[in-house]
């Protein structure tokens, strides 16, 4: 996994660099359309306005300053993906609640290999998060690639036979009104199971 870590990029890496590419009229990834440019804005702006107002609640920001086992957060994504647009500015915040916590993105379509050995229900979905111990690189977990009750709504859709573009719209309006609620429960306990350990050693 370390050469992985090597060639990735820390958050604000990943925004100047998606930037760049819609200042000249392309978003990250090979297929590049006039449809890919509008979803690479449009989810640039989500970015952007989550990164301005959401906040964190009392209880996650208490059980991430708590963590004591050095991580890494290797996060699997793309500049155009709505999912990842909704979800990384809030992982983003929770993980500057520890010191010992550190994010790094890399992008799907450069690394189909490292992608297709964390897959999800078979797809390359994503945002995928890899939860690494920093010191040996030993995977402790993975989320991905959207919180679990909008997994739910979209298999839920899916199954009602609903159109792809539809569903998407479903889920974003869902995102609006959980305002991360959801995503942070789940890494509130996703981040006590991958500490577990340090915190046994630390209290023995």
């Amino acid at each position: 996994m370390r050469g992985y870590i090597d060639k990735s990029l820390n958050y604000e890496e990943y925004i100047t660099l998606i930037d760049k590419l819609l200042g000249e009229g392309k978003t990250t990834g090979p297929k590049q359309s006039h449809a890919m440019l509008h979803y690479g804005k449009l989810n640039r702006r989500r970015m952007e306005r989550l990164e301005n107002t959401i906040e964190l609640s009392e209880e996650t920001r208490h059980a991430i300053s708590n963590v004591r086992r050095r991580m890494i957060w290797l996060i699997i994504t793309e500049g155009w993906c709505g999912d990842a647009a909704q979800n990384i500015p809030i992982i983003e915040k929770i993980a500057a609640e520890s010191g010992n916590i550190e994010t790094r993105y890399i992008l799907r379509d450069e690394n189909p290999e490292l992608m297709d050995r964390f897959l999800t229900e078979g797809a390359r979905s994503i945002p995928k998060l890899i939860a690494l111990d920093a010191e040996t690189m030993d995977v402790l977990g993975t989320w991905g690639a959207r919180p679990t009750v909008a997994q739910a709504l979209f298999h839920q859709l899916k199954d009602q036979g609903i159109a792809k573009p539809l569903i998407m719209e479903n889920l974003q309006r869902w995102y609006n009104d959980d305002r991360g609620r959801s995503l942070q429960a789940e890494f509130v306990d996703l981040v006590a199971w991958w500490d577990e350990d340090k915190k046994q050693t630390a209290g023995a």
